[in-house]
């Protein structure tokens, strides 16, 4: 089977699907490798580089004649509308929240893999994108956070005095919010840290952070995601953090709950705590952001608070977000289609988990 890897249309989209080195894995697999010319400038990944590893790069209507079509974003309008029918569509889809694409992906019968909604069990960590690019993404945020911010993280004794270290408020134990409490640490800062779950304060200190507890009120996860908080639980932690909040030089809130609204858990109150100068690095700006005056992709200042509404940071590290995709792509078809041709599993547990449509039915709608 030939597999089609098109070059990305989101303005600002710097990723690519396909690597030259993962391009090499899956031709020893048995598959044809279609690239569309030029899909890996952003990533520094030339049209020779995937020449060199037996890969074809082609012009966009070349690559739509592939069995199988990969992309890292929702297709656009325009790329939706040239894809051929009966074709296998694999991207982030996001399909919760686009019912219509959906449906109208399962008219032209299209096999589509929603790859955020692969599902978080073990077995599938090494094809679970969300993990993959929340990992860099927590990194970039403490990064932009330190660019942002008017003192540096460490202590740093001089001569002419102490330099007191950064102190770092981080709101979300997942995958992000994990790494942005190693990368702040490493950077020498002061760390503390909240989740809906109280199994993550292990976590959180085992990497040097502090965490705030929320007793009698907790809440847990679901899925491999923290369920949404309840009333109760989001005034037992306002109570907790807001102390933190206060003396917080940053903050960096990665709260998303999948298909819905990303929660509020700085209000216009809470603004009000917060130091002259203190920064806020809001990953869930693309959703509706964790703070109420986050405006996604946007370094807005509200009262001597900057907020940074952050949006797609995998893709300031495109490099790495680009292999580590192109890995999590290559495991999928290592399940999917490990001889070089596509064959449903259609009791496996991850393929239920992802596969949206298949042979005229839609197979996920929550």
């Amino acid at each position: 089977m030939k597999i089609g890897f098109l070059k990305e249309t989101r303005e600002g989209e710097t990723r690519v699907s396909i690597t030259p080195t993962v391009a090499k894995n899956l031709l020893k697999m048995g598959f044809e490798i279609l690239v569309e010319s030029g899909a890996g400038l952003g990533a520094s990944c030339l049209d020779a580089d995937y020449q060199d590893a037996g890969a074809e790069t082609v012009d966009r209507k070349k690559v739509y004649e592939a069995d199988i079509l990969v992309q890292v974003n929702i297709p656009d309008e325009a790329v939706f509308n040239d894809i051929p029918k009966g074709k296998i569509w694999i991207s982030t889809l996001q399909h919760r929240n686009n019912p219509e694409l959906i449906s109208k992906m399962n008219e032209k019968g299209i096999s589509a893999v929603s790859l955020d909604a692969i599902p978080r069990i073990s077995r599938a960590q090494s094809m679970d994108i969300l993990s993959s690019q929340a990992n860099l993404a927590g990194y970039r945020a403490v990064i932009e956070g330190a660019y942002q911010l008017d003192k540096i993280f460490p202590l740093l004794m001089t001569a002419a005095g102490t330099v007191t270290p950064a102190k770092v408020l981080i709101f979300g134990v997942g995958v992000a919010g994990l790494q942005a409490i190693a990368t702040a640490k490493r950077l020498g800062a002061v760390v503390e840290a909240t989740d809906v779950r109280p199994e993550t304060k292990e976590q959180v200190e085992s990497l040097g952070g502090k965490f705030i507890e929320v007793k009698g009120a907790e809440v847990g996860s679901e899925g491999g995601y923290a369920k949404e908080a309840t009333d109760e639980y989001r005034k037992a932690q306002r109570e907790a953090v807001n102390k933190s909040l206060a003396k917080a030089d940053l903050v960096i809130t990665t709260a998303l709950v999948p298909g819905r609204k990303a929660p509020v858990l700085i209000d216009d109150e809470q603004l009000s705590l917060m130091k002259n100068g203190s920064v806020i690095v809001d990953m869930a700006a693309e959703q509706g952001g964790n703070c109420t005056q986050t405006k996604a992709n946007t370094i807005s200042d509200h009262n001597g608070v900057k907020i940074v509404g952050s949006v797609n940071l995998p893709a300031s590290v495109s490099g790495n977000a680009s292999d580590l995709f192109a890995r999590n792509i290559w495991e999928l078809l290592k399940l999917i289609g490990p001889k070089g041709d596509v064959n449903w599993d259609l009791e496996d547990e991850i393929v239920q988990g992802c596969l949206v449509c298949h042979n005229g039915e839609i197979r996920l709608t929550s």
